[in-house]
């Protein structure tokens, strides 16, 4: 529990409520979310209307106030103010865990830091539940969020955790979704394992389960599959190049001597997982040292 320093009023008791709601069955709202949801007095939410609609499918009625990518970190003191004189305030995102791949984070670390409690409420998280599913590794898994939306950014994204041996997570928009999972069998091979879960816990429901290859073509099958939100979920690497394995400098230096600073810097990326920016930065530097 955060301690409150001297500076906060010891008659000020009330608390952040993070809670996690549904993302997609409304009958997964545990009953402690319920309760402080009727008994809070103010929500603080990502989308107003869209938290209204639950509320209304639950009969209570609280003020609303939005808290988004926009204007959060100019909600800290309007929030710590109404925890200040008392009143208890709930965080909802739209839907599952806020903070995982939405907003709250300034929020709560903003009024921790101030010695304000925040209280977290459990419950679903897309992340948590996809995996609990997919039947790939789950003893160790890394959350990467939302790739990069341009080509570019999203290959060197996939590039920096191609080494990575634990089951890697990504959310993807319908928009994105073919796209990114061919970037992935480029950079990790298109025989690495993967699960795409869509539309969890709701009527569509859906896992594509093989390999990346595999998977492509099940998503491809019709423009339904294609609908709806996605965690994808990709296996480790299975026989990861390590440090160890390879003189790095040596190696770049050799492909320099075969092929052009953008190329090498390219195929050294996707051997070793590093940043191809970097790497090709590194090859300039070099040849102006010459």
């Amino acid at each position: 529990m955060s301690s409150h320093p001297d500076s906060v009023s010891a008659t000020r008791n009330a608390a952040l409520y993070v809670v996690a709601t549904p993302i997609g069955n409304l009958s997964d709202l545990t009953e402690r979310a319920r309760k402080v949801l009727e008994t809070v007095d103010l929500i603080a939410c990502e989308d107003t209307r869209h938290t209204q609609k639950l509320l209304q499918h639950l009969g209570v009625r609280k003020p609303l106030i939005s808290v988004h990518d926009h204007n959060e970190r100019d909600r800290i003191e309007q929030i710590a103010e109404h925890l200040q004189q008392g009143r208890n305030v709930a965080l909802v995102s739209d839907a599952g865990t806020p903070l995982i791949s939405d907003p709250g984070y300034p929020l709560v670390q903003g009024l921790t830091d101030m010695g304000y409690t925040v209280a977290p409420v459990p419950g679903v998280s897309a992340i948590i539940t996809a995996l609990s599913a997919a039947g790939l590794p789950t003893d160790r898994f890394l959350f990467e969020g939302f790739l990069p939306h341009k080509r570019s950014g999203r290959v060197d994204r996939l590039q920096a955790v191609a080494q990575e041996t634990a089951t890697l997570i990504f959310y993807e928009s319908k928009h994105r979704i073919l796209d990114s999972l061919a970037d992935m069998a480029e950079v990790f091979g298109a025989e690495r394992p993967l699960v795409v879960a869509r539309e969890l816990t709701k009527t569509f429901e859906t896992f594509y389960r093989g390999s990346i290859a595999s998977v492509i073509e099940q998503v491809s099958a019709t423009d339904d599959d294609q609908k709806g939100e996605f965690v994808v979920m990709v296996g480790g690497n299975p026989a990861p190049v390590t440090a160890s394995e390879v003189d790095f400098e040596r190696l770049f230096k050799l492909l320099l001597k075969e092929l052009p600073p953008k190329k090498a810097a390219a195929v050294l990326s996707e051997l070793t997982g590093q940043s191809k920016k970097e790497l090709y930065q590194q090859a300039l530097e070099w040849k102006d040292a010459e």
